[in-house]
């Protein structure tokens, strides 16, 4: 079985664009060419690669393909690279290399943005980031959609190798007014003040809650960005987890307390890349090693 260039780039299209449409527009044909493609490739390898959702996404047998025709689309272009003799018109036939990366939403507010620094240095590459909690990054390695990830799971995915970076420290914070508000004698009122949470997947509130023996729901509010996050926390809507290094002097000029001493939450993080020889994969990996370095060991 040989699977054609043309179905594997309609794959990538389409996880990429999102659509059918859209993953036409982008291949300059019709989508009834890309559905024509598809069709052939279920067809080929006996299987449904994508759920026809808007956004699109693969199955687990689509995310076995669309990690193929990505790898093979990086090997490509790093031949067509070197085969470039300094001519610019050879040189463009090389074009852009795509490097899709996933990474937590505090990590990008903090220290990931050194790697992006590092990257718009190189000139040949464009980044397409995934913002995603870091307890489940690893599940776009998993389907193929991006070629490393900043995750907390230390269990190397099928096919990749992974790394310890450091681990990110997280601070119970909030502004002194909330935290005189809810003192109870000498301590938090840990069960009743508010407390700000960036999603559903978030459980750092939760750690420190469990920690103090509070098994029920404060008032919860749901910001979902880093730096809005802060910003609630800054507003006195209520407490949060707040990633240290994202502080800046708000503990100094007392613009935020620290509501324990003794609490913090500790997360750590690996990076996770494609195990394969190639130079994309070992530059954003160099890039994210040093950026990491700031990190708590």
């Amino acid at each position: 079985m040989q699977v054609r260039p043309e179905q594997l780039a309609a794959l990538v299209a389409i996880v990429d664009e999102g659509t059918f449409e859209a993953a036409a527009r982008r291949l300059s044909v019709t989508p009834s060419a890309i559905s024509q493609r598809i069709r052939a490739l279920e067809t080929q390898v006996g299987q449904v690669l994508l759920v026809r959702t808007t956004p699109s996404r693969t199955t687990e047998a689509g995310g076995v393909l669309l990690r193929l025709a990505r790898q093979q689309q990086v090997l490509e272009h790093e031949a067509l690279a070197a085969l470039s003799t300094g001519d610019a018109g050879e040189a463009a036939t090389a074009g852009t290399m795509d490097l899709a990366v996933a990474v937590n939403a505090d990590s990008l507010a903090t220290w990931f943005a050194e790697v992006l620094s590092t990257c718009a240095s190189w000139g040949d590459v464009t980044v397409r980031l995934h913002v995603e909690d870091e307890g489940h990054s690893a599940a776009l390695l998993r389907t193929g959609e991006v070629l490393g990830a900043v995750t907390s799971d230390p269990v190397a995915v099928q096919g990749c190798s992974v790394e310890r970076l450091g681990t990110m420290r997280y601070l119970p914070v909030a502004t002194p007014e909330l935290a005189r508000r809810w003192t109870k004698g000498r301590g938090t009122d840990w069960a009743r003040m508010p407390v700000v949470r960036f999603n559903a997947k978030d459980d750092l509130q939760h750690k420190v809650l469990a920690a103090h023996g509070v098994t029920g729901t404060p008032p919860t509010h749901i910001v979902p960005t880093s730096q809005g996050f802060l910003a609630a926390v800054r507003a006195g809507l209520g407490w949060g987890a707040v990633p240290e290094a994202q502080l800046g002097d708000d503990l100094e000029t007392g613009r935020l307390t620290r509501l324990s001493s003794r609490d913090r939450v500790d997360v750590p993080l690996y990076w996770q890349c494609w195990r394969m020889r190639s130079q994309s994969v070992e530059r954003i990996t160099e890039a994210v090693r040093v950026a990491a370095a700031s990190l708590h060991r």
